[in-house]
């Protein structure tokens, strides 16, 4: 057993040692220039180092050992009084990461943060989710005091942001209704303002993750004879008796997550924002930073069964050969290779984008630069593509691997004796929640159509690719312009995008995908045996995808 999920990890250490974090630390540390604050990027590389070690050992002598106990006794409800109690091993594990200073990582300084990137917070997020996919769901909302950061007022901040940070308060979003999934725009809760200037919110919300948290988020209607988006704004409420936690719901996987549904009987809230932005701007702002958690999450998993596969198809033996030794379950073990590495280069290269549209973001509040507005505006534009698409391809990947480890281990596979299975269970949630597969498909495609990725494919053109890299680039390339080339023409037949454009996506999503492992093969001379597994499967999907379209027109 590992005694450290961050250094024992290779491929993440490899991202680590690469990421170009440079201008990003530069900007959020405002040129290094805070009191108390790091004093070059040498420093805080040190210190984001320090804090991946941390967690990674956390999640090794901890999180990991204590998963299989947290899955087994789960969340727990009492009827008699409304509460939500959570299993003992996940009470330890959530103190561990608070007494680490881990329940802050993305906030500034003067709230108690870190101030640390989303890249180094997702790359947390991927330990925390290898070692126990269901604790991600907790630390990962995290997210919701960056959205107060983002949008609350000075009052709601200076309440809320420092009390996060120490990891006294956690928080949750509620935004789904039984009528209202991923149709958010159809959200039907009620908020009225009264005559003591006090808004109050009546309705029902369900499938909240972490519902019984100090800090609600809130989605509901404002405006009065609204039926779509225009009408919600959002709201931060407070554990109140107003606010009943109805029940808890039993579920296929992710135990120890308490997933609850809500009801609001007059709940006093406060306005966050501005009026009638409260879906349009700040869940769609939210959303994404939760999905990129999700993508993270994938990894995490797909990563825990990648080792579980690897470690019992090296010890087991059948017919006189190690398991691993054997092809057709060689084939499955390195397809989880492939996925995993293509789904962690796709989440690194997004974090990147996420990171610089928010870095000069507030650099643009900060100075009033019109360049840093343009900048900001620029990678909000891929960010906006990226995001959906790596969704979509993490979560489905991590299912796949999840699928394939419980075959490479056979009916041991299917016993809970193993985590094997757990990992399968707690995999079939990642790519509904936070947004569906095909939803994901539908806000990649509109900046797919834009051109969004041109930026993208342009940098990867101008890479000087290793002579072994470069003699795959031509089937790569030929299968891109393949690729290309139905995009252009279900551009021109609008009656046909809704069933076809997934196909866009995915090809689209594969091709950036091999062109990124052949960079990382570029860099590392050892990781092209992970391109060219992926490259050997994954490039004809990708063909197909586009003849289908094509012969579909």
């Amino acid at each position: 057993m590992s005694n450290n999920l961050f250094s024992d990890n290779q491929d993440l250490l490899f991202h680590f040692a690469n990421l170009d974090l440079q201008e990003i630390s530069r900007l959020r540390e405002k040129d290094y220039t805070d009191e108390g604050g790091p004093a070059d990027f040498d420093a805080v590389k040190k210190l984001y180092r320090e804090k991946l070690e941390e967690i990674g050992r956390i999640s090794a002598e901890h999180i990991e050992p204590r998963a299989k106990e947290a899955d087994l006794i789960g969340a727990r409800f009492s009827q008699v009084d409304h509460k939500v109690f959570l299993p003992e091993a996940v009470r330890q594990n959530l103190k561990d990461i608070e007494e680490a200073h881990l329940t802050g990582v993305t906030l500034p300084r003067q709230y108690g943060g870190l101030n640390f990137p989303t890249t180094i917070y997702s790359m947390m997020t991927e330990i925390v989710s290898r070692a126990d996919a269901s604790l991600q769901n907790l630390f990962g909302l995290q997210s919701i005091a960056e959205t107060v950061l983002m949008f609350g007022s000075d009052e709601q901040k200076a309440a809320v942001l420092p009390k996060f940070a120490s990891g006294e308060w956690d928080g949750a979003m509620a935004l789904t209704e039984p009528e209202a999934g991923s149709d958010l725009q159809s959200v039907q809760t009620k908020a009225t303002l009264g005559e003591d200037g006090v808004w109050r919110l009546n309705g029902k919300k369900h499938f909240i993750t972490n519902g019984m948290a100090q800090v609600l988020l809130v989605l509901a209607r404002s405006e009065e004879g609204t039926k779509d988006g225009r009408g919600l704004s959002m709201f931060l409420v407070h554990p109140c008796p107003e606010l009943v936690v109805n029940r808890i719901e039993h579920k296929l996987g992710i135990h120890a997550s308490p997933t609850c549904e809500l009801i609001f009987n007059n709940v006093p809230a406060e306005l966050v924002g501005r009026r009638k932005m409260g879906l349009i701007r700040y869940v769609m702002s939210m959303m994404n930073g939760a999905r990129l958690a999700i993508s993270a999450q994938a990894v995490g998993l797909a990563e825990a069964t990648r080792a579980a596969a690897w470690q019992y198809c090296s010890n087991r033996s059948q017919f006189g050969k190690k398991l691993c030794e054997i092809k057709p379950v060689w084939e499955m073990l390195t397809r989880i290779d492939a996925l995993t590495a293509a789904s962690r280069a796709l989440l690194y290269l997004t974090c990147k984008y996420v990171d610089l549209r928010d870095s000069w973001n507030k650099e643009a509040e900060r100075t009033g630069s019109a360049e840093a507005a343009a900048n900001s505006k620029r990678y909000a534009q891929l960010a906006d593509v990226m995001t959906p698409m790596t969704k979509a391809f993490n979560t489905e990947s991590a299912n796949q691997c999840a699928y394939d480890c419980i075959q490479c281990h056979g009916g041991k596979g299917y016993m809970a004796e193993r985590p094997v299975e757990r990992y399968y269970r707690d995999a079939r949630i990642m790519n509904i929640y936070e947004g569906t597969t095909q939803m994901q498909v539908i806000a990649a495609t509109a900046g797919i159509f834009k051109n969004s990725l041109d930026d993208i494919f342009a940098e990867l053109d101008a890479f000087q690719f290793s002579d072994g890299a470069a003699k795959h680039l031509a089937e790569v390339n030929r299968v891109r312009t393949l690729v290309l080339d139905a995009q252009h023409a279900l551009a021109g037949a609008k009656e046909s995008m809704e069933l076809l454009s997934r196909r866009i996506v995915r090809g689209q999503t594969i091709v950036l995908a091999a062109l990124l492992l052949l960079k990382e093969a570029t860099l590392d001379a050892g990781r092209m045996h992970l391109a060219e597994r992926f490259i050997w499967e994954f490039l004809p999907e990708a063909e197909m995808h586009a003849s289908i379209v094509t012969k579909s027109l």
